[in-house]
């Protein structure tokens, strides 16, 4: 699994809003000055965001971006996951029931099966709230 600059943006984008999420609703515009980043790529970033109920957008001169809940209801994963799909470390993983005509021989299977539970502890370890307070800080993860 490789997160794209997609997923990367994603996370500081939530980031941004959650920082700054007592000035209301937050223009793009100010995402992309303070984040670096393509006001173009944020709005194709921020599309699937609003579809998965992760920010709201408001029109007009009050309007902007902004949170939908409190930053400790987002974790990590829900933010890749509405930007980057399923997070699977192999393909077989991404679907339920699990599609691969050799699922029930695989000696493989156990092995991905594991590192993708990691994975996903390890993104649902971490809130918006946790990656917000972060800025400036290593993480350590120990399993």
């Amino acid at each position: 699994m490789k997160i794209s600059t997609r997923g990367r943006y994603a996370l500081r984008l939530m980031i941004d809003l959650a920082q700054n999420k007592e000035q209301g609703n937050i223009s793009l515009k100010d995402v992309a000055k303070r984040q670096e980043i393509s006001i173009k790529y944020l709005e194709q970033i921020a599309t699937p965001l609003i579809r998965a109920g992760l920010i709201k957008s408001v029109r007009g001169a009050q309007g902007g971006y902004s949170l939908t809940r409190d930053m400790d209801k987002y974790t990590a994963k829900d933010i890749l996951v509405a930007v980057e799909g399923p997070i699977a470390c192999v393909a077989c993983l991404e679907t339920e029931p699990n599609q691969c005509p050799r699922y029930s021989e695989c000696l493989t299977l156990p092995f991905y099966k594991g590192l993708n539970k990691v994975i996903t502890d390890y993104l649902e370890s971490y809130t918006l709230e946790d990656l917000a307070d972060l800025h400036g800080y290593q993480i350590e993860y120990i399993i």
